[in-house]
């Protein structure tokens, strides 16, 4: 028995807010039943016995040594800031506080 019907799809679109035509509601209603049946299966071979995996093979970071680097001058800094005051950016309040 299908779990997905063409109402339910229906209800999905307007959830997403999402205008879906009959033509995409036929489509989507077999494509989301075959994830759906998907789904299920994997479900069915999964057992406890099984590890749970989050990637198939081990990573681990590569980490670079901290270098200390040349630092730029206030005047680099703020070169390209479009609107500065003496040393510091200068931006729009966003809080509707004025200061």
């Amino acid at each position: 028995m299908s779990e997905i019907t063409p109402d339910l799809v229906r209800h999905l679109g307007v959830l997403a807010r999402i205008q879906l035509d009959e033509e995409e509601v036929t489509r989507l209603t077999g494509e989301l039943d075959a994830i759906v049946d998907n789904i299920a299966k994997v479900g069915e071979v999964a057992t406890s016995d099984v590890a749970a995996t989050s990637h198939p093979i081990p990573l681990q970071n590569v980490f670079r040594p901290d270098e200390v680097g040349g630092m730029l001058s206030l005047d680099e800094v703020l070169q390209n800031a479009p609107d500065a005051d003496g040393s510091r950016f200068r931006v729009t309040a966003i809080l509707g506080e004025e200061q």
